[in-house]
């Protein structure tokens, strides 16, 4: 996280904490998002002029302390002289943690709405919005919900991003960095920077696993994860519909990873975008892979509709070592049954026996769907 900030203060934020605390004998124009900007990607000089009028620096203005220094070998931004202009410079802990829940709410919106709404367009099958257990409003509704619990999971998500940009964490930017030195980086050199992949990947897999079905024991189950058990038919704006802390909870072993083993700080953000994309794929309701390993939206559409089964996140070898694992029906996988009437019959009634057992009773509230109309005109 300490590039992305680094990236944001260039551009945005230093002159925007310069204008809200600046240094007691500093004097700093009004913000304006526009020029600022432009002003960053240009770059100043350490004696620019300037003056509030016309939006220069003048050299005789106080300066912090703070000196830079790159996040990264292989990428930095030359910061304007508004970084050194705020009584909160970027190394300031509340600056930091200001910063990085501002990042973690509006790009965490950004990430979901901009995949979820790709996902709908171009991949999620609109004849869904017909079958008898889709809810009435429900793209709404699991927009309502994702919307509310992002900001709040965000919350609890600074802390792990805080710890890595102030340096507490094994996130690497080169193997040979001087000053890094880990046994998994000394035993296997720059093949670790392949390897950290698929070990990414198994832990999370893993302990995602038995928290995800840790959260549907009695207990947990109806105080958090019901709200995401509330799409018996998901589509992809249902990715991050969670109770935030159900959300939070099967996030923690992403940010756990790099805690245990080290991970690069590109790689990190690579698998953060993955993570983001394969949590909307799962819930698209495309089932182009009948796999016995990949957990995909067929898999996951049999934990939607039965609840208790296929718990895993990327594959299914948690859930079949578990006993958990529910294959797909092999009607899924065909366009003439997947939306046969048969079919949506079938998964109703058997859906309708697992809400019993594990609900006690169905308060939702089933169409007409909201999107009706669009379906029957893509038919």
């Amino acid at each position: 996280m300490d590039v992305i900030l680094d990236v944001l203060d260039t551009l945005f934020l230093d002159r925007l904490y310069a204008t809200a605390l600046p240094l007691a004998s500093a004097a700093v124009a009004s913000f304006d998002p526009i020029s600022t900007i432009a002003a960053s990607l240009k770059g100043y000089s350490s004696n620019a002029t300037f003056d509030s009028a016309s939006s220069s620096l003048d050299g005789s203005f106080a300066r912090s302390a703070w000196q830079y220094q790159p996040t990264s070998q292989y990428f930095s931004l030359q910061p304007s002289e508004f970084a050194y202009l705020s009584q909160w410079d970027r190394d300031n802990i509340y600056r930091q943690a200001l910063s990085l829940y501002l990042v973690t709410w509006v790009f965490g919106l950004l990430i979901y709405f901009v995949c979820a709404t790709l996902s709908y367009v171009f991949v999620f099958d609109k004849e869904t919005f017909n079958h008898p257990k889709y809810l009435k409003n429900q793209m709404s509704l699991e927009i309502k919900q994702t919307t509310q619990s992002i900001p709040i999971m965000a919350i609890f998500t600074v802390p792990f991003f805080l710890a890595e940009v102030r340096g507490y964490s094994l996130i690497y930017d080169s193997v040979a960095a001087p000053g890094f030195d880990h046994w998994l980086l000394t035993t296997f050199g720059s093949a670790y920077n392949l390897i950290q992949f698929p070990m990414f990947l198994m832990f999370t897999d893993f302990t995602i696993y038995w928290i995800h079905r840790a959260l549907h024991h009695p207990f947990l189950y109806k105080r958090l994860h019901k709200p995401h058990h509330k799409w018996i038919m998901p589509t992809p704006f249902a990715s991050h519909a969670f109770h935030p802390l159900d959300g939070y909870a099967q996030s923690v072993p992403y940010h756990l990873f790099p805690f245990l083993f080290p991970l690069q700080k590109f790689a990190y953000l690579a698998l953060f975008i993955f993570i983001q994309i394969w949590t909307v794929m799962i819930h698209d309701g495309e089932y182009v892979a009948n796999s016995a390993v990949i957990n995909g939206a067929a898999c996951h559409t049999m934990h939607h509709l039965y609840f208790n089964y296929n718990y895993g996140q990327f594959t299914t070898l948690w859930d079949r070592l578990g006993g958990s694992y529910r294959k797909p029906n092999l009607e899924l996988f065909y366009k003439e049954t997947k939306m046969s009437r048969e079919e949506w019959t079938r998964q109703s009634k058997e859906m309708e026996q697992m809400v019993v057992e594990v609900e006690g009773s169905d308060d939702r509230r089933y169409g007409p769907p909201d999107g009706e109309g669009v379906a029957k005109k893509v038919q």
